[in-house]
């Protein structure tokens, strides 16, 4: 029966209690985790200060502050994504500013200092090796001019001069990533790859002796090669490398001894996708027991895994968390972040008994519980007989309903990588919709990283089909079942879901409008006109460029406007480098001269991604009032107006 006390309203128009206004004064972006003793580090990004990141520490008494003052932007476009770039020891950090790239010392409540000259260099993946007075990381080298940059390992001192931005220890792959440094400063782990392989298809775990000068001897590959992805090398505190690699099909963990030993085998992801460097999904509390988060069926667990003197065991902790990841030790327990349906990520510490302590909350987004929309995980039937997955979100708001007999509206989130994932942690952007009375469907289409390695290459040569098919198949079926209003859906996404999106559009029938946010368009101009990291990642998802060229013309919806019938809006960050601006406006004036509503907001000095709080904000509102043009509703108390061209065409 309904709720007395609820007023009914359009669907699309309820009186949200969540305001993009409040979603981006409390929401804070935190990440990479680190233990230094007794303290706690972390990354904040702050859209209310302009995105900036900051570093912030929790001391032993729970006093938090900040670490790096304004203006400093703790920060790195390694890879675009960058990703882990701060070191701490000793209460002394080491981190890289975003403006100027340069590496930074700062000892405790003092000003930050450059340790490295003002060069066209990036640095990232950061490992201090105290005992010869430097630090190791990945350096990303653009004073070539126009040719690719060159990514490298390199020594930078601690003091002194660093003329050259660091030296080089290895070079000649065109990837590294995470090295890291034994127990006893004598052996170094890294991995590598190359073109045109991204870190989830072919790695190589490499291993080397450090000499006394700190240079690299004895180098040799001892895990990864052709079709296998090795990840996350970490060492025991008695020296073994530990690493994870998807060798059977699964990310799961395996140890390096007289051989390669799988700990405990199983169908389940102990790792995710290195769009970013640092992951840490594994940490030591003894030589013989750790602590791992791992992924089964979309579903995260956090669990110890233990030596007990015959065979390795698996135990998992009884949380209601349903995401936990950065794990971190900090002496017999584990501090790492973590978020559920109810809870938006926050710091926690874990015993090994599963004793959970909150250390700190990430932001300050709170939710009446009576709002709050909790998540139906399901799986569905796609093409060729295979099933896909989503997580679906019925609209709910305590003080509002839809008209009797009516169905609401429908929002399909596809998710960005495309070799991503979607979990079920408390998002503020979904509330902000199922409370205003849409229903969200936010889909883990094939290619999405947790179910294995052959869900995941259900996307390799089929970008463009297999993610729009499963999110137009995940559609039908809410529909089917009667959950939405099947004329009124919509798709919506960014990046690689901004792709999806305007496939969807382009070739299916499906969805009644979308939005696009800084999404491809043209494939084709992707394979000449991106940075490094994904400028042969196309190979892998639809083939290779130039042997293919007229595959890439035909996934590419710029190609095909003609086909176009549906309403779309596009958000497009006007300094971004993975998916260049032009994309957008080409792809806008298209469907203008189509004679279809459609908006373009563009953002200065929005990269991939926006970060600023009044361009997240007027990007949210706008879609919003997007939607309500198309479906014929008014969207309450919105303060910003979206300029939406053939606004009279239905």
């Amino acid at each position: 029966m309904p709720d007395q006390d609820q007023t009914v309203y359009p669907y699309g128009a309820w009186p949200s209690p969540i305001s993009s206004e409040a979603i981006t004064a409390a929401i804070v972006g935190v990440s990479d985790l680190t233990v230094d003793g007794p303290d706690i580090y972390w990354i904040e990004v702050r859209p209310a200060e302009g995105g900036r990141s900051v570093l912030v520490r929790r001391g032993e008494d729970g006093t938090v502050s900040d670490v790096t003052p304004a203006p400093f932007n703790v920060r790195t476009r390694v890879h675009e994504y960058g990703g882990r770039c701060y070191a701490v020891q000793a209460s002394t950090v080491y981190f890289s500013h975003f403006d100027d790239g340069r590496l930074y010392q700062q000892a405790s409540g003092e000003t930050p200092e450059p340790i490295t000259p003002e060069l066209d260099v990036r640095y990232a993946d950061m490992v201090l090796d105290l005992p010869r007075g430097r630090l190791i990381a990945v350096r990303e080298d653009h004073r070539g001019g126009p040719r690719e940059p060159r990514n490298e390992l390199v020594a930078v001192k601690l003091t002194g001069e660093n003329p050259e931005g660091g030296v080089v220890l290895a070079t000649g792959a065109d990837f590294y990533a995470s090295p890291r440094l034994s127990p006893d400063e004598t052996r170094l782990a890294w991995v590598e790859w190359d073109h045109p392989n991204m870190p989830w298809d072919d790695t190589r775990l490499m291993l080397a002796d450090v000499a006394e000068d700190g240079t690299l001897r004895e180098v040799r590959q001892v895990a990864g090669g052709r079709g296998e992805s090795a990840l996350e090398p970490r060492w025991s505190p008695a020296g073994v490398l530990h690493f994870v690699s998807d060798r059977t099909g699964w990310w799961n963990l395996y140890r390096l001894g007289t051989q390669v030993e799988a700990l405990y085998p199983m169908e389940a992801e102990f790792s995710g996708p290195h769009w970013v460097f640092g992951l840490a999904q594994y940490t030591f509390l003894s030589e013989d027991r750790l602590m791992c988060a791992y992924n089964q069926g979309g579903q995260s667990h956090l669990a110890v895994l233990d030596h007990d003197g015959e065979g390795w065991q698996l135990r998992n902790l009884d949380t209601t968390f349903t995401l936990t990841w950065d794990l971190q030790a900090q002496g017999s327990r584990v501090v790492c972040l973590a978020g559920a349906p109810d809870r938006r990520p926050c710091i926690v510490r874990f015993s090994e008994e599963g004793d959970v302590e909150v250390l700190q909350e990430s932001d300050a987004f709170r939710m009446n519980p009576q709002d709050l929309s909790v998540p139906e995980a399901i799986t569905f039937p796609t093409e060729e007989g295979q099933t896909a997955h989503a997580f679906f979100y019925p609209p709910r708001n305590a003080r509002a309903r839809g008209p009797q007999g009516e169905r609401p509206p429908l929002l399909v989130i596809s998710h960005g990588g495309p070799t991503g994932a979607t979990f079920a942690v408390l998002n503020p952007f979904v509330q902000f919709w199922t409370t205003r009375g849409f229903a969200v469907l936010d889909v883990n289409y094939g290619g999405s990283t947790g179910f294995g390695r052959a869900y995941r290459e259900r996307l390799r040569g089929q970008w463009g089909v297999v993610d729009v098919q499963d999110c137009v198949n995940a559609a039908r079926f809410v529909a089917e079942r009667g959950d939405v209003d099947a004329q009124r859906m919509a798709i919506t996404g960014g990046s690689a879901g901004g792709y999806t999106v305007l496939c969807a559009l382009t070739f299916h029938d499906v969805f009644t409008a979308g939005a696009s946010h800084f999404g491809l368009s043209d494939v084709e101009t992707f394979t000449q006109d991106t940075h490094k990291f994904e400028s042969r990642y196309l190979d892998g998802l639809i083939g290779p460029y130039p042997e293919m060229k007229e595959l890439y013309q035909a996934r590419s919806p710029i190609h095909f406007t003609e086909q176009l019938s549906r309403p779309v809006v596009f958000f497009q960050g006007l300094e971004d480098k993975v998916v260049p601006p032009d994309q957008a406006k080409r792809m806008f004036e298209a469907v203008r001269s189509r004679g279809l509503p459609t908006a373009l907001v563009e953002f200065e000095g929005e990269g991939h991604g926006f970060r600023r709080a009044e361009n997240i904000q007027r990007a949210l509102e706008g879609e919003l009032q997007f939607y309500g043009q198309v479906f014929g509703f008014t969207p309450p108390g919105l303060s910003a107006t979206l300029s939406i061209e053939n606004v009279s065409v239905s």
